[in-house]
């Protein structure tokens, strides 16, 4: 990646009077694109407009001891909520138990807790919430997730009289805990499934204050859509979208001759460079340190390779989704013990980019 340009403002900078400065959208183009792809505001919510009260008194059951667990049971334990977890016995089990939680099983927590927050993968909670948690769900308990598969998707039918809520925090579990403990919180989002009590949205924002969300800000969604949007976001962007696009350059790049080392670093390795630049900052401020000659070529080269073709498929993917037809080939193949995944996992692991990979990686071990 070539370094970045003058960024100053002077009349004779690069990037001042470079053809990419001189074009302009005209104004009234922009304010149509803008009025046309303008959204409807949501809701942010911060700790000002939280009332934790309404957890005084009660248990909330953590189903579930990875990584979302752990992150979010201790952040309510540090902020006074009666927290147990419900685990099998086991590694999680054990975790738990070292860090101080009344740990039992799924029923007895189920049976204990007056909100049941489910942290499981998604594919067990159709099975977990059958045998071990529906026979105490019973009216003026509230069911809690962190992902509204489950529910969406009809793995989980909740009965009347429950509430029913989403508290998501956007982040790995590992985040959502270090950046509690610094003072400040993972942004997340909130959502209502099912309103039985009337308080069900104080309860979930209460819950999201807990977990320190709300000095992050925390989003008001539905439950389908962030369902939807997570699921699509990570099959066509984030994971399949960003791995496939990686692989494929790095193959380019060694097909042709070029060292696997080199092309390691080009095509993956400086890819986290880039996205924490737009992660602090946003795509224009990326564009604005790296060299004329990347950005420009951004323009240039990028829409021939994601072309038009490439949207059209991600809406048919979104289809997929929304129909459901994704979540049924996932619970059957996880129903099958996951082969497929399997199998998908032993061949990434083969992967020249991988295998060169974790000889690149050793460079940076100190």
């Amino acid at each position: 990646m070539a370094t970045k340009k003058c960024s100053c403002k002077k009349a004779g900078c690069a990037k001042a009077t470079s053809p990419a400065a001189k074009k302009a959208v005209p104004a009234k183009a922009a304010k149509a694109v803008a009025k046309k792809a303008a959204p409807k505001p949501v809701k942010i919510f911060h700790d000002k407009d939280v009332d934790t009260s309404i957890l005084e008194g009660k248990t909330v059951a953590v189903m579930g001891y990875g990584a979302q667990g752990r992150a979010q049971a201790l952040c309510l334990r540090d902020s006074k909520v009666n927290v147990i977890v419900g685990v099998r016995p086991g590694k999680s089990f054990k975790a738990a138990k070292n860090d101080g939680f009344p740990v039992m099983s799924v029923d007895k927590a189920a049976k204990q807790a007056d909100i049941i927050h489910i942290l499981l993968p998604d594919e067990s909670h159709k099975d977990v919430y059958a045998k071990q948690i529906a026979q105490y769900v019973t009216p003026g308990k509230t069911l809690c997730c962190s992902h509204g598969f489950a529910y969406v998707f009809k793995n989980i039918v909740p009965p009347e009289g429950v509430d029913v809520i989403m508290v998501a925090p956007k982040g790995p579990g590992t985040e959502v805990r270090r950046v509690f403990e610094e003072g400040f919180g993972c942004p997340g989002l909130v959502a209502v499934f099912q309103d039985a009590s009337g308080n069900a949205m104080k309860t979930a924002l209460a819950i999201a204050k807990a977990e320190g969300l709300t000095r992050g800000g925390v989003l008001e969604c539905t439950m389908q859509q962030e369902t939807y949007e997570d699921l699509f976001g990570e099959q066509n962007v984030l994971c399949g979208g960003i791995v496939d696009l990686m692989k494929y350059g790095f193959e380019t790049l060694i097909e042709a001759g070029y060292p696997p080392e080199m092309a390691y670093f080009e095509c993956i390795h400086e890819a986290k460079l880039i996205v924490d630049i737009i992660y602090n900052k946003g795509i224009a401020a990326m564009n604005a340190v790296i060299s004329n000659t990347a950005e420009f070529g951004e323009y240039y080269n990028g829409p021939k390779i994601i072309t038009p073709d490439v949207k059209a498929r991600m809406k048919e993917s979104l289809k997929r989704i929304e129909s459901g037809e994704f979540a049924k080939v996932w619970m059957k193949e996880s129903a099958k013990g996951a082969p497929t995944l399997a199998k998908k996992r032993a061949l990434l692991a083969q992967h020249p980019a991988e295998v060169v990979g974790a000889k690149i990686r050793k460079l940076f071990e100190r």
